[in-house]
């Protein structure tokens, strides 16, 4: 699973790294805590054009009456996502990327929980394979919302010794298959990325709290 990353790449940097359109209203970086519901980086496709656009991690179903009407749904399953109501129109027509430069993850020493920090080996940006969703509050137009969820996948042999998931991490030249852009073909890419794209290290257990914030969370600390 995912439930918490950074995200300390400018703004302007995304887009072009993703060679999108950016938006006027994204989210402020760094970033060093992104929490479920906060707004996200999400690049999609549309008639040929990137955009690089803001969302709400927490996606939600049509038939959502309220934000919170039903569970949080910051994460999609590879291995049902083309099934479950909830996500299989998107899965087909609303694929999606979140930008992250790296995520968090948590162990057990007993009773208590140690933060772990995943990024890619190379330093490259993290691009998470999305669906997206358009949400509208019943009997209020004017409440259109665009949310998102991250596509996450049994983990690959060292992850599992952190946790027994993983986000699916899409590599540079499947971005355009992703999106929509290259024809069919995409579900071949809800995989487990290669054991040695990724790497990390224990960080303080501040960021055990939703609130904490600032580059120190990211620093190999074993408190």
């Amino acid at each position: 699973m995912c439930g918490r990353f950074s995200v300390t790449l400018p703004n302007d940097a995304m887009a072009q790294l993703f060679n999108a359109t950016p938006a006027n209203d994204l989210p402020d970086v760094p970033n060093y805590n992104v929490c479920p519901t906060n707004a996200v980086h999400v690049v999609r496709s549309k008639d040929g054009t990137r955009h690089l656009g803001p969302m709400r991690w927490g996606f939600l179903p049509h038939w959502y009456k309220a934000p919170n009407d039903g569970p949080l749904l910051i994460n999609a399953r590879a291995e049902t996502i083309a099934e479950k109501p909830a996500f299989r129109a998107a899965c087909r027509e609303r694929r999606a990327v979140i930008v992250a430069s790296g995520f968090y993850e948590w162990t057990r020493d007993g009773d208590v929980r140690l933060p772990w920090y995943i990024t890619r080996s190379d330093g490259a940006p993290l691009a998470f394979a999305a669906v997206w969703q358009s949400w509208v509050a019943k009997g209020d137009e004017g409440a259109r919302m665009r949310t998102a969820a991250i596509v996450t996948t049994a983990a690959n042999t060292p992850m599992s010794a952190i946790h027994h998931r993983m986000p699916v991490v899409l590599e540079p030249e499947d971005v355009g298959l992703w999106l929509g852009e290259q024809g069919k073909g995409a579900a071949r890419l809800m995989r487990a990325a290669p054991d040695d794209a990724l790497q990390w290290h224990r960080v303080s257990r501040a960021v055990n709290s939703n609130r904490a914030s600032g580059p120190a969370l990211i620093d190999p600390n074993d408190d």
